[in-house]
């Protein structure tokens, strides 16, 4: 397996894949001046026997368009060993679960999904495809959230709520009503402040 990205998310991606005892044959990074990570090369083109892939990318938008790019490709599934997952729970392709996440029953996790550190993602969510769930944030029961949206870091949203796609949580926000499509999110109570472009 290739790791698309470099940086700092794809460290955190390849000591999972290690901790699984996946073979890593090393990095592709369009930064040339990345030319290994810890003992793994760094390549900048495309190698010739790529076949199976995890995008190691933080940003949403930029997983997606890796994604359509490579999408014939294998993308598999990374978990670390110490998060906590119920058998109930489907998990998508390409997405990664970090140390000390929870996912409960009959929640639904899209493709190249980040399920960051510590993370809480209660019964019966709907994660859409890339989105990046942050360290420490929580998710009451039946919350869904669409694709590509970023919920910050330590943020805490209640049972039963929409997150429409490509919208922005901000850390520490409180959300206790629907977030439509595109909308930057803050503060306890969570209100917009702004819209993403689509």
């Amino acid at each position: 397996m290739y790791l698309y990205g470099a940086s700092g998310h794809g460290k955190v991606v390849a000591e999972i894949a290690e901790l699984n005892e996946v073979e890593i044959k090393g990095f592709i990074d369009q930064n040339t001046e990345i030319l290994q990570v810890w003992n793994y090369p760094v390549h900048h083109q495309v190698p010739a026997d790529l076949k199976s892939l995890f995008i190691s990318v933080g940003s949403n938008s930029s997983r997606k368009k890796i994604y359509q790019q490579f999408h014939q490709l294998s993308f598999p599934t990374l978990i670390h060993p110490k998060a906590s997952i119920s058998q109930r729970a489907t998990l998508g392709a390409g997405t990664v679960v970090m140390a000390s996440a929870t996912i409960n029953p009959d929640s639904h996790i899209g493709n190249h999904v980040i399920l960051n550190t510590n993370c809480s993602i209660d019964h019966e969510c709907h994660i859409g495809d890339y989105a990046h769930i942050s360290p420490n944030a929580v998710l009451a029961g039946n919350v869904h959230v669409g694709e590509g949206t970023q919920v910050g870091i330590g943020a805490s949203i209640i049972q039963g709520i929409r997150i429409g796609k490509w919208a922005m949580i901000g850390a520490g926000a409180v959300i206790i009503h629907d977030v439509p499509d595109y909308a930057v999110v803050v503060g306890n109570p969570g209100r917009i402040i702004k819209w993403l472009k689509d």
